[in-house]
């Protein structure tokens, strides 16, 4: 019977396969207010400012209603209803208002949107009869701009998350071992799907697989580091077109006794490959994953060429871009096929 394969611990498209759980200390999120919001989705962050400029409003109407009670400015104002033409600007003779037209909550509730998203329709002012209310005038122009700039903050960095980027860093579904100068090789092929170029690109490989230690300690996700050699040489690479990246298996690579009649039965192999880079257009780094099971790497096969020079200019053919072909490979491991060479 075959044994049930191992949950990937970074899926295809980049996720990370973990969940966590019974995090105790909840309130360091609240701590870093703007990356929580940023980290919601987008129906949690709209209902939130939503809610946010709705309690703004009604909690300074209600101060400026306060304000009008305590000045007397609703009874002036119910008596100028009842008896129209009395005083001038709207009030009785001799009377100033601390704010003119406030009539009731509803009118301080208008005037409240008024000043904190500056619409100024003309009927509602501040006086100067009120110190109080040019305080409260103030208060609520800052919070207002608070929150706009919050507001503002969440939805660009949301709207231009570095993960959206990513999407159009492709990575080849399978991978591959073959020869390449004489050597048995892991490679996988990487491509760039938009024209604005990933700057300092680097690219790294890690092998996650379930390890235990010689005192007994299981490390059920054990990440190692793997050498690995592209084109250009280095961990640097120029994206302009698509590249495969290779890692030599020798004596100090975890897939040095892997061959292809035991490859399948590694269930806890999952190879790991990270990209980053700065986005061209908008200076974020963007980092682009994903991983392949051991089901995912064939043996002796090599991936067919893409790149071709067309009136002057090269031409990438992307519907080839997984595409292999069987290649003669040793149907052996590493470590056998540099024993067989030291013997020759």
């Amino acid at each position: 019977r075959a044994r049930e394969r191992r949950a990937r611990f970074v899926g295809k498209n980049g996720a990370c396969n973990v969940a966590h759980k019974n995090i105790r200390e909840q309130g360091r999120f609240l701590q870093d207010v703007f990356t929580t919001l940023v980290d919601l989705k987008w129906p949690h962050t709209l209902l939130i400012f939503t809610m946010s400029f709705l309690c703004s409003w009604l909690l300074f109407g209600m101060v400026w209603w306060l304000i009008a009670f305590a000045h007397g400015d609703l009874d002036h104002s119910t008596r100028l209803q009842r008896e129209p033409g009395e005083g001038a600007a709207g009030a009785p003779a001799g009377f100033v208002p601390c704010v003119t037209s406030i009539h009731s909550f509803t009118s301080a509730f208008l005037f409240s949107i008024e000043v904190q998203v500056t619409i100024g329709f003309g009927g509602r002012m501040v006086t100067e009869e009120c110190p109080a209310a040019i305080l409260v005038l103030i208060v609520q122009n800052i919070v207002g701009l608070v929150i706009n700039a919050i507001m503002l903050g969440c939805i660009f960095m949301k709207t231009s998350q570095a993960h959206r980027r990513a999407e159009t860093l492709i990575f080849s579904k399978h991978a591959v071992i073959a020869l390449r100068e004489g050597k048995l090789c892991f490679m996988l092929r990487v491509g760039d799907l938009r024209k604005s170029m990933i700057i300092s690109a680097t690219i790294r490989m890690q092998v996650v697989k379930k390890t235990a230690s010689l005192e007994g300690e299981v490390v059920p996700l054990n990440q190692i580091d793997i050498q690995m050699e592209n084109p250009v040489g280095g961990n640097s690479i120029f994206l302009v077109s698509p590249l495969i990246i290779y890692h030599v298996i020798d004596k100090n690579s975890p897939l040095y006794d892997i061959s292809p009649l035991n490859l399948h039965h590694h269930e806890d192999l999952e190879i790991i490959v990270i990209l980053e880079g700065v986005v061209e257009t908008t200076g974020i780094t963007t980092q682009a994953r994903t991983s392949y099971l051991a089901d995912e790497i064939l043996w002796g096969q090599r991936f067919v060429p893409i790149v071709a020079e067309e009136d002057g200019r090269y031409s990438v053919d992307y519907s080839k871009f997984g595409n292999t072909v069987k290649v003669p490979t040793p149907s052996c491991t590493a470590r056998q096929l540099e024993e067989d060479k030291s013997i020759m």
